[in-house]
């Protein structure tokens, strides 16, 4: 198991985690992701109090190699945004699972999180794109 793939986290395929507090699921990009990415240089944040479905688009990630959306793993209404992200974007880079984090967001369905990827689910998933 990478040390750089939290037990306490879900994943999802398109490399966000999703750690559960109640009925808020805090979201970020892992670090297989940021590796990916190479050096985050801009992160287009969404507003609070905007909704989501699964699957949408929330944000986009700009880094040296390319742009890439994030999307939300959960439905719910964005509740709180990182702003510290938009003065100090490499911090994807730095501490994905700390600092990193880019929403939190009000669940509308808790079960919305029991389809999301376990963490040996999520580490023999990125075993098999290497």
């Amino acid at each position: 198991m990478s040390e750089d793939i939290r037990q306490d986290l879900k994943y999802t395929k398109e490399h966000e985690w999703v750690q559960v507090d109640g009925d808020t699921a805090i979201i970020g990009i892992t670090h297989y992701a940021q590796e990916a990415l190479g050096d985050v240089v801009f992160v287009d944040l969404p507003e609070a109090g905007q909704t989501v479905e699964a699957g949408d688009d929330f944000a986009v990630i700009e880094s040296v190699k390319a742009a890439s959306e994030v999307y939300s793993p959960v439905s719910g209404t964005i509740t709180e945004v990182n702003e510290a992200l938009d003065g100090a974007p490499e911090t994807l880079n730095d501490a994905p699972y700390e600092d990193g984090w880019i929403v939190k967001i009000k669940l509308d369905d808790n079960a919305d999180t029991d389809d999301l990827l376990t963490a040996d689910d999520y580490t023999a998933f990125t075993e098999s794109l290497d």
